[in-house]
């Protein structure tokens, strides 16, 4: 099957971190930009980050800026995604997706950041909880 894997999510208190992790499974991560995405409980999912292959162009949603922060070691064939302050309404589950079209976080570059049509290879997500 071919899919990303996340894990790393947990509860966590307001004001901590987490590190999140997006490996692959049947494809080569290090090929794609990357996306992560959340859904909090009943509401619709949104995009968060977005990394480009190269690792130099990296896009964060509005609501995320200054507070998280998204890497990749394309030699581990992995994408990380640093969350630091976080808020309850971070609370969520967490997945990445590899961007699978051109140009490189479309979304992000047309003001779309939830924007999912260029996405595949979704992963089952990692669930996030902020609370104390």
């Amino acid at each position: 099957q071919v899919h990303a894997v996340e894990s790393g999510g947990g509860l966590v208190q307001p004001g901590g971190s987490l590190r999140l992790s997006c490996a692959a499974s049947g494809f080569r991560l290090a090929d794609f930009a990357i996306g992560w995405f959340r859904q909090a409980p009943g509401k619709e999912r949104e995009g968060v980050s977005c990394i480009t292959v190269s690792g130099a162009g990296t896009y964060y949603t509005d609501a995320v800026k200054g507070r998280f922060t998204i890497s990749r070691d394309n030699a581990k064939d992995t994408v990380y995604l640093y969350m630091n302050a976080l808020k309850p309404e971070d609370t969520g589950v967490y997945y990445c997706a590899a961007e699978v079209a051109m140009p490189e976080c479309l979304g992000y570059q047309r003001n779309e950041p939830s924007r999912e049509l260029e996405y595949d290879h979704w992963g089952q997500g990692t669930q996030v909880t902020v609370s104390s």
